[in-house]
């Protein structure tokens, strides 16, 4: 699985296979799936998921229960640390104690990119790991990186800053437009250095990112299936608004389920943007994306306060019933239909490849 050979294929062909537009909203979806079938469907496919990852993982560190991370064979932490919001601290020291509190307190999921802070959250992240603290992490980062030259400076530049000799998983960060899978799989793409750093032993697993459309991630997808090449781990939006808009949950999770991949869950609260809606908390948020085949919901926890809020989401988490599920969705549909509240999908503002085209190479 780890050999690739590049063929000559368009963006056109790719998309020929894909549904039109950015992705179904949740009055097209109707048209083809009624509410309650899909919701019956969902629940079997996270009772199943739950009950297979209950079995094969350990059922906790320190409280925090851990899953498998798909097909891998490796286990994380229900909840993960987001690797952008480390690196805002005043001190470097501030974002050090964060960092070895949550793996102190039974996390081991840690997520960094390469562009965060200008590199200061990986040089933050490679501090806190000394002294035996990388061991106990599954670290994880990404890259920006569309061909195979620049990923490969950034894979490396990454391990200089994480000090580390070996990342357990480097992701393919912000597949936001349909080039992105042409560019990496086109001969000469990133995918290569991937392959090569992965044969090379400083990368364990190779997955890819993003928040635009879940059509896109379908295309990133279908663009590894056409090249023989099968991804490790995907992350995407997975919170109470994306059900309604565009969903990620709906047309991309049964597809990562099927196919045993990970699934990381990023943006419980859309950046926070999600609780001025006022009609549900930062537990509840948690709550349903853990809820869901996720291996792990990532989270950003920029202060001791905002970790121990994750802590007790992952320690108190038991699984939601079908009615509170159904009552998270009913209290939050109306607010979500335009997409307001899920700004990363409707607009450039967290777009960092767009408005720094230079980091793709």
């Amino acid at each position: 699985m780890d050999e690739f050979h590049p063929k000559a294929e368009s963006e056109e062909q790719i998309a020929q296979n894909e549904p039109d537009g950015q992705g179904q909203r949740l009055a097209d979806f109707d048209e083809v799936v009624s509410r309650r079938t899909f919701l019956s469907a969902l629940a079997a496919t996270i009772l199943a998921t739950n009950v297979e990852a209950a079995q094969a993982a350990p059922k906790a560190v320190q409280g925090i229960p851990y899953r498998p991370l798909g097909s891998t064979g490796a286990n994380v932490s229900i909840v993960g640390l987001g690797g952008w919001h480390i690196g805002i601290q005043q001190t470097a020291r501030e974002s050090e104690n964060i960092i070895r509190s949550a793996i102190d307190s039974g996390v081991n999921f840690l997520d960094n990119c390469w562009d965060y802070n200008g590199g200061a959250s990986e040089e933050r992240m490679g501090r806190a790991l000394r002294n035996g603290y990388r061991d106990k992490a599954f670290l994880m980062t990404k890259i920006d990186g569309r061909d195979s030259k620049t990923a490969a400076k950034q894979i490396d530049e990454s391990l200089s800053r994480l000090k580390t000799d070996r990342i357990d998983l480097v992701q393919f960060h912000e597949i936001i437009r349909a080039s992105d899978a042409v560019n990496i799989f086109a001969k000469g793409g990133a995918i290569e250095a991937a392959i090569t750093a992965k044969k090379q032993g400083k990368i364990r697993f190779i997955g890819f990112t993003g928040h635009k459309s879940p059509a896109i991630h379908l295309k990133m997808l279908q663009a590894a299936d056409a090249h023989g090449f099968r991804f490790d781990a995907v992350q995407m939006p997975l919170n109470v608004m994306d059900c309604h808009y565009d969903s990620f949950e709906k047309l991309v999770l049964p597809v990562l389920v099927k196919k045993r991949m990970a699934v990381l869950g990023m943006k419980p609260m859309g950046a926070g943007i999600i609780l001025k809606s006022g009609v549900v908390a930062a537990i509840e948020c948690l709550h349903y994306a853990m809820d869901l085949p996720t291996s792990v919901v990532i989270t950003g926890c920029d202060s001791m306060v905002i970790l121990q809020q994750a802590l007790q989401a992952a320690r108190s988490f038991k699984g939601l019933s079908t009615g509170d599920r159904v009552a998270l969705l009913k209290r939050t549909r109306n607010l979500a239909g335009d997409g307001s509240f899920e700004r990363y999908k409707t607009t450039e503002t967290f777009d960092g490849t767009t408005q720094h085209p230079e980091w793709m190479g």
